[in-house]
């Protein structure tokens, strides 16, 4: 009786915590060794608050050192970047992108970089610099230093990710936090984009190979990704979060009333056997 009640307990338990597969499997729909072709964009461009590290380079050192001084300093606070040049602490090199979308680059003054991507902004800069005769053989380098995303929601480690580089998947960025929970949605994770003073929330479907697709396939910076939880657990969130300590509390009586029960008839029995043979 006793086996019986706990294979019965286990049982409900199994059913309660199985889903479909589909529901938890990525991509899942992808014939395997299959290949098609890469679409979509790192990046929509500079914007506005980003970070740029901007290096010059020449066949004559000597006439890059103006440019690579590192006349323009960040303070890194907790509440983001400020242009100061006037402090020695918490300094890194690199160029702002100020509101208006510009930067004050050594010799060449403002430049106006949003919207612009990285590799265009690298050939106006050495363009401008050959052209004004300030290098002949000029060769930039501009990358980003200030690449963050936050992830949201049912994740092991929801927060904020500094990534270095410019390139960075949904996937990647998922593996980053830890991947998503067991309770995590993986058909309707959104995605809110803010780029060129415009708002866009959009959606990906991670168990389908149709994200390969999707303009939200490759996070921009400050990208925030939402992992929404499923019905499951918005149905455990919605009940007394003391629910499972009382159906825990419940069985452990129950067991141990059906042992007394269990214990008690056994040594009735014994008892009786012992009458009748000693008759």
């Amino acid at each position: 009786m006793r086996r019986n009640l706990f294979l019965a307990l286990f049982a409900v338990l199994l059913f309660a915590s199985c889903g479909s597969v589909d529901e938890i499997a990525y991509i899942h729909d992808a014939a395997r060794d299959s290949a098609m072709a890469v679409t979509g964009e790192f990046s929509k461009g500079i914007q506005a608050n980003d970070l740029l590290s901007i290096y010059v380079e020449s066949g004559e050192p000597s006439s890059t050192i103006q440019f690579n001084q590192e006349t323009n300093k960040i303070v890194t606070t907790s509440t983001g970047a400020v242009l100061n040049p006037g402090s020695s602490n918490n300094l890194v090199s690199g160029y702002l992108v100020n509101a208006d979308g510009d930067i004050l680059f050594p010799v060449l003054g403002k430049i106006h970089v949003v919207g612009l991507t990285h590799n265009q902004l690298q050939a106006l800069l050495e363009q401008r610099l050959v052209q004004e005769g300030h290098i002949k053989d000029a060769h930039v380098t501009v990358k980003l230093m200030n690449f963050k995303v936050c992830v949201l929601g049912d994740v092991t480690r929801p927060g904020w990710l500094n990534v270095e580089g410019e390139r960075l998947t949904i996937f990647e960025a998922l593996s980053m936090v830890g991947d998503l929970t067991i309770y995590g949605q993986r058909y309707n994770v959104t995605i809110v984009r803010e780029e060129n003073g415009q708002r866009t929330v959009g959606e990906v479907d991670l168990t389908s190979k149709e994200i390969f697709n999707s303009p939200y396939y490759y996070l921009h910076q400050n990208d925030v990704v939402y992992v929404e939880p499923n019905m499951r657990r918005k149905k455990l969130a919605s009940r007394d979060p003391a629910l499972l300590s009382y159906i825990s509390s419940g069985v452990s009586l129950v067991s141990t009333v059906f042992t007394s029960i269990y214990y008690m008839a056994n040594t009735s029995r014994i008892i009786e056997q012992s009458r009748q043979s000693n008759n």
